[in-house]
């Protein structure tokens, strides 16, 4: 079942040209297309089904700069400023609060670590505090849980995944951006080694500027042009509640997290737990992604289904001048795993006694692409002059998206980047220079 999304009106005509044509209609690219269209660049937006209808509407919607790599930090503050101006700057409400996020654990060794992160917090001033045992119990009463310890993570909020990517894209519309859902990129037209347009299944959109957010599915499109992109993706199940009682606005234990939606709901998941499939693709990338399996064995299971042969991963080809898998699935929207929905149920019915008498309004599944490493690619591809790949946002897209679209914006216009693009570029996954597995 998809989540509930804002829906947005699509513009009638393609346009014969832009200056850059953004593939994908998540939050990256959404955002991708508000910054340029704000500095009067030409604009297409094109999505193959809606916009906002995969992962930008399918996850906790935390924006936050607590325990985020060192690499991600300077984009996450940026993002977290950008968050701050769009209900402004747009006329519409994309549901952002800084209303600060709440981790509790009994573990002493989760405890250490968000301790340690508190350095890489002061050198990039960022407001975080540890709590101590009875504080975060105060904190969190109506669970009847003690804790052994937390963080407050104070200036960190988050926002509305239903509406975000669509607000953006209507601010990028406002500007003179044309939106156009239902209408899958087929490929790119290339010409000595450069893009020279997008062929759509509507037509082409002449171009030397194309960013590529395609979340799940951005390395099969690279694929098909000779682009390598390491890209794995975790199948995830998450809910959302009807109204409930007032608690916290975003709450975190290593069991379960909770976030309350602007209308009182609460959407339900738990971090780092999902199934991994044997797809082609993942066969393919399996040495450079071992690291990362290894780490989270814990937590990730390893399954085989459909999506073997069909969707992002599978071993996929056409040709521009038929249909596409593109246009065979509109909305990646894997069925929710039932044995996923009790677990949630049941920790967050033992977690928040309250909840038992809410019912569930909806729920859904997933797919979160990553990198090797857990940290994007926003930057030019290697060997494919005018591909701007902002993609393998690792589980951090929606609260990165604000930022990581300004950055793509900025690498393809030669814009000054809003932060250094180095820790993003492409060729660290080719060439070895990647560094550690980082949080996921």
């Amino acid at each position: 079942m998809s989540p509930t999304i804002k829906p947005i009106a699509s513009d009638a005509a393609l346009p014969a040209q832009a200056d850059v044509v953004v593939i994908g209609g998540g939050i990256v690219g959404a955002a991708a297309a508000y910054f340029l269209a704000k500095r009067g660049r030409s604009v297409a937006l094109v999505e193959k089904g809606v916009v906002g209808g995969e992962q930008s509407s399918r996850n906790w919607g935390w924006c936050r700069q607590q325990n985020r790599d060192a690499r991600e930090l300077p984009l996450a503050i940026r993002s977290m400023e950008l968050w701050d101006d769009f209900a402004t700057e747009i006329g519409e409400d994309p549901g952002f609060r800084r209303c600060g996020l709440v981790y509790t654990s009994n573990d002493a060794a989760q405890i250490a670590q968000w301790e340690r992160w508190r350095e890489t917090a002061r050198q990039f001033g960022v407001e975080t505090r540890m709590l101590t045992g009875s504080e975060a119990s105060a904190m969190t009463a109506g669970t009847g849980r003690t804790w052994l310890g937390g963080v407050h993570s104070v200036t960190d909020g988050k926002a509305e995944p239903a509406l975000a990517a669509p607000v953006l894209a209507l601010g990028a519309r406002q500007h003179g951006a044309t939106i156009h859902q239902g209408c899958a990129a087929r490929g790119l037209d290339v010409t000595n080694g450069a893009v020279t347009g997008v062929v759509t299944e509507k037509g082409t959109i002449r171009t030397q500027s194309v960013i590529l957010s395609g979340g799940a599915w951005a390395s099969g499109f690279c694929r098909h042009h000779g682009v390598v992109f390491p890209q794995a993706s975790v199948r995830v199940t998450s809910l959302r509640t009807e109204v409930a009682p007032a608690w916290l606005e975003a709450f975190y234990t290593p069991e379960i997290a909770l976030t309350r939606r602007l209308d009182g709901s609460y959407t339900i998941a738990i971090s780092g737990k999902g199934t991994l499939e044997l797809t082609p693709q993942g066969i393919r990338f399996a040495r450079q992604f071992m690291p990362m399996f290894v780490k989270r064995l814990k937590a990730v299971e390893f399954g085989i289904g459909s999506s073997f042969f069909n969707g992002p991963e599978a071993l996929n080809r056409w040709s521009l001048d038929q249909e596409t898998p593109f246009e065979r699935i509109r909305v990646l929207d894997p069925a929710p795993s039932q044995k996923a929905i009790a677990t949630l149920l049941e920790r967050a019915h033992a977690l928040v006694p309250a909840l038992r008498a809410v019912p569930v309004r909806e729920s859904w599944g997933s797919y979160i692409d990553s990198t090797p490493d857990a940290v994007p690619v926003i930057s030019p591809t290697v060997r494919l002059k005018g591909l701007v790949l902002a993609a393998g946002l690792s589980g951090h897209g929606f609260g990165l998206g604000p930022g990581a679209g300004h950055l793509a914006a900025d690498l393809a216009t030669g814009d000054t980047p809003i932060v250094d693009p180095r820790p993003f570029r492409h060729a660290r996954l080719l060439d070895g220079s990647q560094g550690e597995v980082g949080e996921f």
